[in-house]
């Protein structure tokens, strides 16, 4: 390991990313956010010369959390202003000058859906009582709702003439379920698909050219599986074998293929389907994690863009042509050499009641200052959600613990996507107690590692992470030595109050009702358990969060200090409130305090 340059933390936050790729209607450019200045900048690229252009000065969010899409005409780029990270975004518009207006002003969260050939634009919105969708009126200025649901109303995509819209939501009793409907605009009549079962998660994903017809997805096998449904028979034909996850994105630009990722051991490869003779093929990729681009997919010469990443390779944007790819957006490593990084081992163990769990390790002996003979601390990293997944893909701050010497461990516990309906949704209405458990094993597992001290063991993770790091400390007080909770939850029902009316439905989705299953929200509550803590936490947390408050930091620094708990780095536990900073930040600034706050602080109690 001598040969490889050893990186500092604040190398590693600096390396610029770029998010978002969205190419353009003609298939002749892409629209990018990039911080190669150091702040998050809107560009726009030629595909054909590979000249970048910046078009942005400073008018963008510097976190680049939610998407950008092209106007119609392709001479202006759309993208979401918050303050500060709140996200309640309004929708706006620069040209390709670098002329910014907004295009859409709220009172509450915007999140734009698609834009019409016309310039029409479909965008969510919870100015009402529920996140419903809305049509946005260019040459009137005026926004007319669509629809007015009382559970959350999701995605939604314009057919190819304008005139029917399709989306996702819930009319039944069933909270987890989801089901795919088409809306005609001049009728205002939307009818469901009949597509899978109650309780089942059901989108319409793609309009076909023809517009008769659309790319669906449905788990009531249990994996998902891509199909064609066709709008006059309303009928499917399913595509998917049904052996593992097929998540569809897309017809190709001719609708005699449909574009498919099928995730395994937490990877992602791109598949194509035949719609003809149904023959699949998959693409020839590195193995790790490719996501098709968003906008509209495909080049103008009828190439499909993919972002492509591996755990120890950033992400590349590649134009695919029958197994050779060409680098639209080369990965930025700075004067790190790409071979410092530590690639990740996909591993399995058992939960405390048999159930097998899918992991990442990274061995921090790989990193440039590993050694084989040396016995390493050990992090366990848990990732959002609940219904996320840790990936094979470039992981930021994985690399980051292991270059500063710690094995980490990324758990995909019962909840995490890419494993099936049932595996998914064994969380529900369980909160903090398996998922819990799978976590827990995961510490244990890592601690009987040969190379991991088991006396030196952290959890860590961010917003439904945070929430199972202060689970850990408080119902699993045996296994950690310290943790940290990043924007993590430890009070379900002052979270429920203070949440957006969509999070509240997630909320009763995931736990049922607050009130008459108010034993099982106390009961699930960190801080319910305060007084079980033994190990020290770090508590940090963005002061403009809106999905997990700063108020949850707040009510268990109080409960931390009435058991007589002392705050600082001399004391019992430490705290930070980030100013200008709500749910996380791809801010290269915010990174580079984040690592210095995690770094010293394990460093301190590990």
């Amino acid at each position: 390991m001598s040969g490889k340059k050893r990186f500092t933390p604040e190398e590693l936050a600096r390396l610029p990313e770029f998010h978002h790729p969205r190419v353009g209607p003609d298939g002749e450019r892409i629209a990018f956010y990039y911080d190669g200045t150091g702040r998050n900048e809107l560009y726009v690229q030629s595909v054909e010369t590979g000249e970048r252009r910046q078009i942005s000065d400073g008018e963008v969010p510097r976190a680049a959390r939610w998407p950008i899409a092209w106007g119609a005409d392709g001479e202006e780029v759309l993208f979401h202003l918050d303050d500060d990270g709140d996200e309640q975004n309004d929708i706006w518009a620069i040209d390709l000058d670098g002329d910014a207006e907004p295009v859409i002003e709220t009172p509450g969260q915007a999140s734009l859906q698609d834009v019409a050939d016309d310039g029409r634009l479909l965008y969510a919105s919870d100015e009402g009582e529920q996140m419903n969708l809305y049509l946005f009126d260019p040459a009137t200025g005026e926004s007319e709702q669509l629809t007015e649901n009382d559970e959350p109303v999701r995605g939604g995509s314009f057919a190819p003439d304008g005139d029917r819209i399709a989306y996702m939501t819930n009319e039944t009793e069933a909270m987890e379920n989801r089901d795919a409907y088409v809306m005609d605009l001049e009728r205002r009549e939307a009818r469901r698909l009949d597509i899978g079962e109650t309780g089942s998660q059901t989108a319409a994903v793609d309009w076909h050219p023809d517009g008769e017809r659309l790319l669906v997805r449905d788990d009531t096998a249990d994996f998902t599986n891509a199909g064609v449904y066709d709008l006059e028979s309303d009928e499917v034909r399913w595509l998917s074998a049904g052996d593992a996850e097929e998540s569809p994105q897309a017809f190709g630009p001719d609708g005699d293929r449909a574009y498919v990722l099928r995730s395994e051991n937490a990877g992602r490869a791109p598949i194509v389907y035949d719609l003809a003779g149904g023959e699949a093929e998959t693409l020839d990729l590195a193995e790790g994690v490719a996501s098709l681009a968003g906008g509209e997919h495909f080049l103008a010469d009828g190439r499909p863009a993919f972002t492509q990443t591996t755990p120890d390779t950033r992400s590349s944007l590649l134009a695919y042509d029958d197994g050779a790819t060409e680098t639209l957006i080369e990965p930025d490593y700075g004067e790190i050499d790409p071979e410092a990084f530590v690639d990740a081992e996909y591993v399995t163990y058992e939960s405390d009641d048999g159930l097998e769990i899918g992991a990442l390790l990274y061995d921090a002996r790989d990193r440039p200052a590993g050694s084989e003979d040396e016995q390493t601390p050990g992090v366990v990293k848990v990732h959002g959600g609940p219904h996320g997944q840790s990936m094979q893909s470039f992981d930021l701050y994985a690399q980051f613990l292991v270059s500063e010497g710690y094995s980490v461990l990324l758990p995909n516990y019962r909840g995490s996507v890419g494993r099936g309906r049932e595996f998914q949704q064994a969380i529900l209405d369980d909160w903090g107690g398996g998922e819990q458990e799978d976590v827990a094993a995961g510490g244990r597992w890592l601690g009987d590692r040969e190379f991991v001290d088991e006396d030196r063991l952290a959890v860590f993770g961010g917003s439904y992470g945070g929430y199972s790091a202060y689970c850990q400390l408080t119902m699993h007080p045996e296994i950690w030595k310290t943790g940290v909770a990043w924007i993590g939850i430890t009070d379900l029902q002052l979270l429920y109050e203070e949440s957006m009316p969509h999070f509240k439905a997630t909320l009763e989705q995931q736990l049922g009702d607050p009130e008459e299953n108010e034993a099982l929200w106390r009961e699930r509550s960190p801080i319910t358990h305060v007084g079980d803590m033994e190990a020290p936490v770090f508590v940090v947390h963005g002061v403009n969060d809106p999905r997990c408050p700063v108020s949850q930091a707040r009510v268990f620094r109080d409960a931390l200090q009435e058991r007589g708990w002392e705050a600082g780095p001399d004391g019992d536990f430490e705290y930070e409130e980030l100013e200008e900073e709500g749910h996380g930040s791809s801010d290269a600034e915010q990174k580079v305090r984040a690592f210095g706050l995690i770094g010293e602080y394990l460093e301190r109690r590990l």
